[in-house]
């Protein structure tokens, strides 16, 4: 059962006012920080706006602003007369395949599993926030279930992270990546754009030239909002599906 609220596990905040950053932006930071550790990570509700409002000496506006921001992320979710709560089904369990397609009773296999450095293209740098031609790690992976390949993605590693390219990345990916680096995955920005195969993906995915697939492209980030990965992922959408619940909620 999750925990109820537990203000006593606020840490005591401090807003800078001098330093040119709105304030709504620094409670959001301190936000993502609170969120990623227990009680809260494990379902615990956060205190109210009007809690937060009073402990940090600002607005009750500001403090929803950046409530927010967190809960159009996907982070928080809001549910009236109840509270406001981590969502529970976070980027470290959507993120590892391998464990979601375990739950279903089906045994995922490696068919390519590359780790190799690369010089990053325009894409990458720009979502790694690095200079184009830089060189990062890059795993290359093909994997699928019954015998057959069923996606293709290929990471590309901030360099801070100072991985060796030796790791077992047979682990679900950000799993591995918090033990070896220290680094959390907090949460991703993602897109998904209907795309055909190309010759490349034809061979390693066993599909014709021109067959539809689904493009993921995916940049995850720690709760500092700095870069960890960007992924690109290619779904045989014959064998896959994609299914997303949204929630409408008003906003007083």
């Amino acid at each position: 059962m999750a925990p109820h609220s537990a203000d006593a596990f606020l840490p005591r905040w401090r807003l800078n006012r001098n330093n040119g950053v709105p304030l709504h932006v620094q409670i959001e930071l301190h936000l993502r920080k609170l969120i990623s550790h227990p009680p809260y990570s494990l379902g615990a509700l956060l205190p109210d706006e009007l809690t937060l409002a009073s402990r940090l000496g600002v607005s009750r506006g500001t403090v929803r602003n950046s409530i927010l921001k967190l809960v159009y992320q996907g982070l928080l979710e809001r549910r009236k007369g109840v509270g406001t709560k981590v969502v529970q089904s976070g980027i470290i369990a959507w993120a590892s395949l391998t464990g979601e397609m375990r739950r279903k009773g089906i045994d995922v296999k490696s068919f390519l599993l590359n780790v190799s450095e690369a010089p990053a293209k325009p894409i990458v740098a720009a979502a790694l926030q690095v200079a184009t031609g830089i060189s990062v790690l890059c795993l290359d992976q093909v994997r699928g279930w019954d015998g057959r390949p069923v996606l293709q993605s290929q990471s590309w590693f901030h360099p801070r992270l100072k991985l060796s390219g030796l790791e077992d990345f047979r682990q679900p990916l950000y799993g591995l990546l918090k033990e070896v680096t220290g680094v959390a995955a907090s949460y991703a920005r993602e897109e998904f754009v209907a795309v055909t195969a190309n010759a490349a993906i034809e061979r390693r995915l066993n599909v014709k030239k021109g067959t539809p697939l689904l493009l993921r492209r995916r940049t995850t980030v720690d709760a500092d909002d700095q870069p960890i990965d960007y992924a690109e992922i290619y779904y045989h959408t014959g064998a896959i599906s994609l299914t997303l619940t949204s929630r409408w909620e008003p906003v007083d």
